[in-house]
C-alpha cells in the first residue's frame, strides 16, 4: 500500500510537470517523499524519531504555504494540500506517540480518495488533451498591476517567417491595400502596381510631395528580360552585377512596363520618362512580389523623418494608416538603398542620385569593371 501510494504521487507529479504545472508537480513529488518517509517510520516503530518530529513540523509549515498557492490553481490541488496537512499532523502525532487510530484511518482514506481522483484526472486530461475530469476553478486569481495583455495592433501584423502571414499581406496588397514590408535595407511601404489608388494612398500616408517619384520592386532580373525593355548590353551587364541588392537603377520608362505587370499604376510610378527599378536581396520580400507582381515601394516613414529600422517603428508611426505590416524584426541596414541614374549609361556613364547603404565609390568600381570588360 505504501509503495502504491508513493507511485501514485510520483505519477501525478510527472503529469503535472508535463502540463507545465510546476506547482502541482513540486507538490506531488514532495508528498511522495513524505509518503515514503511515513512508510519508513511505520517500519521503524516508535522511538528514535526526533528527526522525523522536526521534519514533520517543517513540512506542516511548508505545506501551509503550498495550500495558499494551490488555492489559485484548482480545487483538486487545494484538497490534496489540505489532506497532506492532515497527514502531516498524523505524522507528527505518531512521532509523539499520541496518534488516535480512528483519526489516522479517516485521514488516510480521505487522502487516498483525493489522490486517486487527482492522478486519474491528470492522466486522462493529459492523454486526451482536454478536461474530461474536472479539476475545479481557482478560488482566487492573482491580479497583475500591469495590463495582462497589450492593446491590439492598429492593423494586421503577421510574422514574416509564417507562410500564412505572407499570404495575408499578399491578399491585402492584391485588393488595393497599403502595407509595411521589410526590405534588404530599411522597412518600406508597398502598394500593388495594379492599383493606382493604393499608390496615391502611399503619398497621403507619408505626406510625400507629389513631385517625388515612387520606384518599383521586382523579384528577379528574368522578369525584366521577359518584358523586353530597350536596354543596352552595358546596362544589362551592370544590372546583373548590382541585382539583387541595395542599389536601384533609374532607366528609361516605356510601354514595356505593362508587360512587366505594372498595369494601371503605370502613370503613378516613376516620372514621365524614367523609372527606378530594384531587385531586393531578401527572400521574404521576393516571395511576396512573386505573389503580387511588381510593387510600388517607398520608405516607411513620414516624409522628412528618419527611416524605420524595425516593424515596431512602422506600426507606431504609421500603423493606424495601414492595412497591414509584415513583421520581420530588425532591418538589415539603417539607411535606404543607393540610387543610380542609368538613363545615359552608354553616352556619359552613370551618376549617383542618392548614396545609401552601398557607398558611391563601390558603385563606381562596379561600373568601371563592367565597362572595361
Amino acid at each position: 500500500l505504501i509503495l502504491i501510494g508513493g507511485f501514485v504521487q510520483l505519477l501525478a507529479g510527472f503529469l503535472s510537470f508535463r502540463k507545465y504545472d510546476h506547482l502541482g508537480g513540486a507538490a506531488f513529488l514532495t508528498f511522495s517523499s513524505l509518503w515514503s518517509s511515513y512508510g519508513h517510520l511505520l517500519n521503524m516503530g516508535t522511538g528514535n524519531t526526533e528527526g522525523f518530529t522536526a521534519g514533520s513540523v517543517a513540512f506542516l509549515v511548508l505545506n501551509a504555504f503550498l495550500m495558499v498557492l494551490a488555492s489559485s490553481f484548482n480545487v483538486v490541488l487545494l484538497c490534496v494540500t489540505l489532506a497532506m496537512e492532515l497527514l502531516g499532523i498524523c505524522f507528527l502525532l505518531f512521532t509523539l506517540e499520541n496518534l488516535p487510530l480512528p483519526f489516522e484511518t479517516v485521514v488516510l482514506i480521505i487522502f487516498s480518495i483525493i489522490c486517486l481522483y487527482g492522478a486519474t484526472a491528470s492522466l486522462a486530461n493529459c492523454m486526451f488533451g482536454k478536461d474530461l475530469l474536472l479539476m475545479g476553478p481557482p478560488l482566487f486569481t492573482v491580479r497583475s498591476s500591469r495590463k495582462d495583455s497589450q492593446d491590439p495592433p492598429p492593423c494586421v501584423c503577421p510574422k514574416s517567417h509564417c507562410t500564412s502571414g505572407l499570404r495575408a499581406i499578399a491578399e491585402l496588397l492584391n485588393t488595393g491595400a497599403v502595407c509595411g514590408v521589410p526590405t534588404d535595407t530599411v522597412y518600406a511601404l508597398a502598394a500593388s502596381c495594379k492599383h493606382p489608388q493604393a499608390i496615391e494612398k502611399v503619398y497621403r500616408i507619408k505626406d510625400r510631395p507629389q513631385e517625388k517619384p515612387i520606384c518599383i520592386f521586382i523579384s528577379n532580373l528574368d522578369q525584366l528580360r521577359a518584358a523586353a525593355p530597350p536596354i543596352s548590353p552595358l546596362l544589362w551587364e551592370f544590372m546583373e552585377n548590382v541585382y539583387p541588392g541595395g542599389i536601384g537603377c533609374i532607366i528609361q520608362k516605356g510601354e514595356w512596363l505593362k508587360k512587366l505587370g505594372v498595369g494601371a499604376g503605370y502613370s503613378r510610378v516613376g516620372t514621365r520618362d524614367s523609372i527606378m527599378i530594384r531587385v531586393p536581396d531578401l527572400t521574404v520580400l521576393v516571395h511576396l512580389i512573386d505573389m503580387t507582381g511588381p510593387l510600388a515601394v517607398t520608405s516607411a516613414n513620414p516624409s522628412g523623418e528618419v527611416d524605420s529600422t524595425h516593424h515596431d517603428m512602422v506600426i507606431s508611426r504609421l500603423g493606424h494608416k495601414l492595412e497591414g505590416v509584415l513583421c520581420d524584426g530588425e532591418s538589415d541596414e539603417v539607411v535606404a538603398s543607393t540610387v543610380v541614374n542609368c538613363t545615359k549609361i552608354d553616352e556619359s556613364g552613370i551618376s549617383i542620385v542618392r548614396e545609401g547603404c552601398v557607398p558611391a565609390g563601390k558603385v563606381m568600381q562596379i561600373f568601371e569593371r563592367v565597362k572595361n570588360r
